[in-house]
């Protein structure tokens, strides 16, 4: 059916407003869902690393983020008497490994007037205020939404509504708590006379009263105090008990604007089902963690870039919907890592008992004095361990730094002269590397060939030179001539020479189409390119032809069983084998066995899993199994026999099973 928009955003948050404009950028109708009539005045968030900048600038302000906020120098932990216990370098030169400042300080409000304004230059992206949702349901090819006393129809619905989710009520998700929380006064405040804070971003781990004072950019400071036991959130929250609390750090009515004063209670939670049907959850409707690492806003970001470029594809029918369950397995994997480092600096802080403070001093301060200790836990650059990802050579996974570089159009950052995408980046020539099917398929899904040389090289079309010394380095480092890098910019794999370029480019294939399980980097199966060109034409017939998706799977399979024409398409042995493995997995389904139990009986499937379960990589005897199998497909599915032995001969079905 003709929808109101392709995809439906609730909440105008910055998350919200990222995924509502790289969604727009891409040519898709967007509609967003505001419950507030007017943009919240304070902010919320104070921090954004550089990866959250890089993820900015790829929706189009990168140019305009210093007026939102300033690069941060520094962060320490100090005891009661002002003791450093530890201290986060956050300047340096050069920047971060995202090719900005990996810290920034700002002032959201500032923010999403910039990224409100950039919407609007988008005439496909539209913004609907004071309309709260209260349900969504699910058709077979649609979302209804009902908000305000209207009803609109999406394609794909992403809920960005903040922590009181009204989309997440709406799909039944239950929540991991960590129980980890505490209440805390909150006082955001403009000095009326510049002042430097040295260090400029501190936490006071005072067991007295554990308290928090950093900049909230654009000369705005934030201080807040933890609640105390017996103290009541409404005689914290009272204004004369925080000018009281701010008194000793030299804040007064005198000197200083309070903005606002309010009482909040963090926490440390992640969802467990990030998506029902063709309903999503990002940012705080998805998970919340305590603030001390800065991380909140900017695990809400990278959500909206790791689900876009997915939904993107899924939407122009280069993907499978399943394409989308390695968005809840990738991003809760980054969430464990965040929301437990938060927690223990939290722990560190949030410490009450002055016996336990004491203990916790002396090993932070002996360690502080200790010049081969351990280095903090890294917070920007995590790779992803688990996805979307190739089995193929070293390096998948890993985030892809980024550097200036040198084209035919300039120079700048990697980012704005290379261009944003897919980026197959190699130190050669990519048509060495690439067939014609391999580049095709490349450029289908928007991927950039980019060829690096070295800095001061002379440069031709699609290719740049290595300014910063960033790339060169870094194939070398993973032992590749080229890498596939995801529009996250993750790495999704590489290739050490043209067989295992074909490997890497027919992984995202199929990791593209779901039809292998996702991978994770234990290791999984292999498939080499043989038979790719003829897989393409079987899947696209899946599909394109049949117009398959997740809700009408069942029906393309009856269709794919009752007509010769549609089998013939099952011309290679990988195709047969693949064909099998995605029959299986679907014949599960009830709906599956209501319309074909007919035709593949329960006594066939049993058969069949009897035959993948015993048979082994280079098996050339079936055995009675294979043979009763082998007759099913010949005699019911008109395949022919000797692709049905290549099959079993060239593959391990116990191991992709496994996988």
């Amino acid at each position: 059916m003709t929808t109101d928009c392709d995809v439906l955003v609730v909440g105008w948050g910055p998350v919200g407003q990222l995924t509502a404009t790289l969604l727009a950028q891409q040519g898709w109708r967007v509609t967003v869902l505001e419950r507030y009539e007017r943009p919240y005045p304070f902010p919320r968030a104070v921090h954004f690393d550089g990866e959250t900048a890089r993820y900015l600038a790829a929706a189009g302000i990168g140019d305009r983020l210093h007026e939102v906020g300033d690069p941060a120098v520094d962060y320490e932990f100090h005891t009661a008497d002002g003791q450093v216990l530890m201290r986060l370098e956050l300047a340096g030169d050069p920047p971060g490994s995202a090719g900005w400042p990996r810290s920034v300080v700002f002032h959201q409000p500032a923010l999403e007037r910039v990224l409100q304004e950039r919407a609007e230059r988008l005439p496909n992206l539209r913004l609907l205020r004071g309309l709260e949702v209260t349900d969504c349901v699910e058709r077979d090819d649609h979302v209804e939404v009902a908000a305000g006393g209207r009803r609109l129809t999406a394609s794909w619905v992403v809920g960005c509504d903040g922590a009181n989710s009204a989309v997440r009520r709406t799909i039944g998700s239950t929540v991991t708590g960590l129980g980890f929380f505490y209440d805390w006064l909150l006082c955001d405040l403009v000095l009326k006379e510049p002042r430097e804070f040295r260090p400029n971003n501190l936490q006071i781990c005072d067991p007295a009263r554990p308290t928090t004072v950093v900049s909230g950019g654009l000369e705005h400071r934030r201080w807040e105090f933890m609640r105390l036991p017996g103290e009541s959130i409404e005689e914290l929250n009272r204004p004369e008990t925080a000018w009281r609390l701010l008194e000793p750090h030299g804040i007064t009515p005198d000197n200083a604007t309070m903005h606002r004063h309010s009482v909040y209670t963090f926490s440390a939670q992640w969802v467990d089902q990030w998506r029902r049907g063709r309903i999503l959850l990002a940012g705080d409707a998805a998970h919340l963690m305590p603030p001390f690492a800065g991380q909140g806003m900017c695990a809400g970001i990278r959500d909206a870039a790791n689900l876009t470029w997915k939904l993107d594809l899924v939407l122009r029918g280069r993907g499978a919907p399943a394409l989308l369950d390695s968005y809840a397995v990738e991003r809760t994997g980054h969430l464990r890592h965040f929301i437990g480092y938060a927690i223990e600096l939290g722990k560190m802080v949030c410490e009450l008992d002055p016996a336990a403070a004491a203990v916790r001093d002396t090993m932070l301060l002996a360690r502080a004095a200790d010049p081969e200790a351990e280095e903090p836990p890294q917070l920007s650059g995590v790779p992803l361990t688990e996805g979307l990802l190739s089995g193929a050579g070293p390096g998948a996974g890993a985030y892809m730094p980024q550097g200036r570089v040198t084209g035919t159009a300039g120079t700048g950052r990697f980012d704005d002269v290379a261009g944003r995408g897919f980026v197959f980046l190699t130190d050669q020539d990519p048509a060495a590397l690439l067939d014609d099917a391999d580049r095709e398929f490349l450029a289908d899904v928007g991927t950039r060939l980019v060829r690096v040389v070295p800095a001061g090289a002379p440069v031709g079309e699609g290719e740049v030179a290595d300014d910063d010394g960033v790339y060169l380095p870094f194939l070398a480092e993973s032992s590749a001539v080229a890498l596939l890098v995801r529009p996250d910019f993750y790495v999704f794999g590489s290739a050490a020479d043209r067989v295992s370029a074909a490997e890497l480019v027919g992984d995202l294939r199929r990791g593209l189409l779901s039809v292998t399980p996702q991978r994770s980097l234990s290791g999984g199966p292999r498939m080499t390119a043989t038979h790719l060109s003829l897989w393409e034409k079987w899947t696209n017939l899946w599909y394109n032809q049949l117009d398959l998706t997740d809700e009408i799977i069942a029906p393309g399979f009856k269709l794919c069983l009752e007509s010769d024409r549609d089998l013939a398409a099952i011309n290679d042995a990988q195709s047969v084998r693949r064909w099998v493995i995605a029959v299986n997995a679907v014949f599960q389904e009830a709906k599956f066995t209501a319309l074909v139990g007919p035709i593949i009986t329960d006594e066939y499937i049993t058969t069949h899993w009897s035959v993948i379960g015993k048979l082994g990589p280079g098996a050339g005897e079936l055995g009675p199994e294979g043979a009763t199998f082998t007759r099913v497909l010949t005699e019911i599915l008109k395949v022919e026999n000797g692709l049905i032995t290549e099959c079993w001969a060239s593959c391990d079905p116990v191991k992709v099973l496994t996988d």
